[in-house]
């Protein structure tokens, strides 16, 4: 038995995890066209409660439902109504069966939403998403007063999440999302009180932060989900990461997620999406560890002390035991794995070595493609393409309750499309 896994990490909050290893946050799919946790959803957390992580972490749920992630998020944008509150509380009893920490993952995807979800979305600048496919739409900029609305949505959700048993939060700022959009410089061009220097485009975000903090009182836990850089020309950099990092340990945060990337440049989608010259300027040592984010979160924790988590990557046990022995990752987030292993982390604990991975064999537009015209068009189908591998793995877990390895890659994409265009209401 791997003992490292099993130390437990304290939180500023009082609160603490049982365990260093958390089902990291993937989104699902599986509410009702109304935003409403189905049944689906409820088994598929049972069993991942059921696979020995100290924390689940859950997909998005978001605070506005015309600006979702995707068709079949859950939903909470008002204070919930009684069917969608008992629906919140199965969910959250079967996703703390076995003693876990179950925590909200709360976000608005801005102008990262999809165009048959909304073909206007707001954010903070008017500035498309640069990527080919027409899937986005023309974005809008927010005003002041939707900024402070969407401010006491965060709120509204985080309270309604602690109140059906939840026993966390984390508020999504990367990846692109809103939060992150008003982060970016890049897609951030207001000159209001919310853009310009780094404190205003944090403004928001530390905004969000003192309304959940209101929502849910001092001894519940609050965590951030960080890019440590949006790693574009002119976007978030890591120094200003740094900076708003040390803002959030300020602002009561209790654990702050590494991550990095966007749509526009998906780092977060892993190593296998990156163009062969971004390869190489990722340092040697996080490629031989596996975690795309423990160097970051190296130079992080020389800024702060508030419990980080990475994740990215990690498939290696010995990797995952050298980034918390280092002291760089006090919790270590495992994704893609446990669509397949929905037991990895008890699997980890007792001496497993190695975590399976799928996306090599997955991939279905492969470099020599180029030739067809837009590599860049191929290279992002491709990427999306084997996520939604995954969303079929995820899928299957709710509605069978194990997953389907022998799914393919069109089939899983055919399905994907199919049931986001049922689940849309225009």
């Amino acid at each position: 038995m791997t003992m490292l896994f099993t130390q437990t990490v304290k939180l500023p909050c009082g609160v603490s995890l049982h365990n260093r290893l958390s089902k990291a946050a993937m989104t699902e799919g599986l509410a009702t066209a109304e935003g409403i946790p189905t049944a689906e959803l409820t088994r598929l957390y049972g069993l991942w409660s059921d696979g020995g992580a100290g924390m689940l972490l859950s997909g998005n749920i978001m605070i506005d439902k015309h600006h979702l992630e995707r068709p079949g998020n859950v939903i909470i944008d008002r204070p919930p109504s009684p069917k969608m509150h008992d629906a919140l509380v199965r969910w959250a009893t079967a996703a703390t069966r076995n003693g876990n920490q179950f925590w909200a993952q709360i976000s608005h995807a801005g102008r990262q939403t999809q165009k048959m979800v909304n073909k206007n979305p707001k954010a903070p600048s008017a500035i498309k998403l640069g990527l080919p496919g027409g899937q986005f739409g023309e974005p809008v900029a927010l005003t002041t007063d939707e900024i402070q609305d969407i401010v006491q949505r965060f709120g509204i959700c985080a309270a309604a999440v602690k109140e059906a048993g939840f026993t966390g939060v984390q508020i999504h700022a990367a990846h692109g999302y809103l939060l992150s959009q008003f982060l970016s410089p890049r897609s951030n061009q207001r000159i209001d009180a919310y853009g310009g220097d780094l404190a205003n485009r944090a403004r928001a975000l530390l905004e969000v932060v003192a309304a959940v903090r209101a929502a849910v009182g001092a001894d519940f836990p609050v965590a951030v989900k960080l890019n440590s850089a949006d790693f574009q020309k002119g976007g978030f950099a890591f120094e200003e990461s740094l900076q708003v990092a040390q803002w959030l340990e300020e602002a009561s945060i209790d654990l702050i997620e590494i991550s990095g990337g966007t749509y526009e440049q998906p780092k977060l989608l892993g190593i296998a999406g990156m163009e062969e010259e971004e390869q190489q300027n990722v340092a040697q040592s996080t490629l031989m560890r596996e975690a795309y984010f423990v160097d970051f979160a190296v130079a992080m924790r020389e800024k702060v002390t508030v419990p980080l988590m990475v994740t990215g990557g990690f498939r290696h046990r010995l990797a995952m035991e050298q980034a918390i022995e280092s002291g760089s990752a006090d919790v270590i987030g495992l994704g893609r794995p446990m669509c397949v292993m929905t037991d990895a982390p008890n699997q980890l604990i007792n001496g497993l070595d190695e975590l399976p991975r799928y996306e090599n064999s997955l991939s279905l537009f492969p470099a020599w493609l180029g030739w067809l015209g837009n590599i860049k068009l191929f290279r992002t189908l491709g990427s999306f393409a084997v996520q939604y591998w995954y969303y079929g793995q995820i899928d299957s877990l709710g509605r069978i309750g194990k997953a389907d390895p022998s799914l393919s890659v069109f089939e899983a994409t055919k399905q994907t499309m199919m049931l986001q265009k049922k689940l849309t209401k225009y």
